[in-house]
């Protein structure tokens, strides 16, 4: 899985892990700046490993976005560096361990590595947020494409926190301000990405066994479903989120079918009308569909962490 680095300035100027150039997006940089503080360990695993950016002035404490890299391969992506250090908030780019070592490790539920370490990067964060300038109740998550998938479910999981735990960073919430996703994948059920996208195919072996195995097992799956995909765990505490892609509901003429329908903003959509069932604030941006109020995901990001806690 290959990082981009966006500079940012344009709707589309995203850090996202995908494998190729989004299209309609600003120039690439060569590199990411170095972090503030590098390579943290927020678990024993070597892929349990995050980056802290801080804005190159101010004093604290600072808003915090919290953006995740890969699910099938380690990746950390720092997100629109140069907006947030602007705007006051701090970026920190988070690696967890991936489905792959899942299968390794024989779990059942591939897709509960990464979710797990999701949260306890959030925890890790709001637990040590005094050392490093950050303020604890204002923190967001993030992600784009596969990255969306550890952020939606930080976001509209109940709070993980364990006030029993022996570990003094179980103990911490998981609660988040808002949550964004670009060009996201938000649910893990086969049968409904499919209504949503017809033809698609995506996520395995997140529920432990191939696409067209889920889709035969599906009823079989669905409490597993309901423990770790996103669109189930939807409910009135879920905070505000925000979906954008750079595609609308035609696919290019230069895209390839397949790009298109894991990428599609069809599948934020369906998400969307599951939101507002739930109760959930929910927008989404795509070609030709701004959003009412906000600008793009990095606006909706900045707005959200500055607004007035409740």
């Amino acid at each position: 899985m290959k990082a981009i680095f966006l500079t940012p300035g344009s709707p589309h100027a995203l850090v996202v892990g995908v494998v190729a150039a989004l299209s309609g997006s600003a120039p690439l940089t060569a590199a990411a700046p170095t972090p503030t503080h590098a390579d943290v360990a927020y678990g024993p695993h070597e892929h349990q490993r995050l980056d802290i950016y801080l804005p190159p002035k101010g004093d604290g404490p600072y808003p915090v976005l919290v953006w995740y890299g890969g699910i099938w391969k380690p990746a950390k992506h720092p997100a629109a560096l140069d907006y947030f250090g602007k705007a006051q908030c701090a970026v920190i780019a988070v690696q967890t361990r991936t489905m792959t070592d899942a299968t390794d490790d024989k779990v059942a539920v591939p897709i509960s590595y990464v979710a797990a370490d999701a949260c306890r990067a959030v925890q890790f964060v709001r637990l040590h947020a005094a050392k490093w300038k950050l303020d604890p109740d204002r923190i967001a998550v993030g992600g784009g494409s596969q990255g969306a998938q550890p952020a939606l479910y930080v976001a509209c999981a109940a709070d993980r926190a364990d006030p029993n735990a022996k570990d003094p960073v179980a103990r911490v919430s998981t609660k988040v301000t808002c949550a964004a996703a670009y060009r996201s994948q938000p649910t893990l059920d086969p049968k409904r990405m499919q209504e949503w996208v017809p033809g698609v195919e995506w996520g395995a072996p997140a529920l432990g066994c191939s696409f067209k195995e889920s889709l035969k097992r599906h009823e079989e799956l669905l409490p597993v479903l309901k423990a770790w995909s996103p669109d189930y765990l939807l409910h009135k505490g879920t905070p505000p989120l925000y979906f954008e892609n750079n595609w609308g509901l035609t696919q290019p003429e230069k895209v390839t079918e397949t790009d298109y329908k894991v990428h599609s903003p069809a599948w934020a959509l369906g998400f969307q009308k599951l939101a507002e069932k739930a109760g959930v604030e929910c927008h989404v941006k795509y070609p030709d569909h701004p959003t009412e109020k906000y600008q793009d995901t990095w606006d909706f990001i900045a707005k959200q962490l500055k607004a007035p806690t409740k």
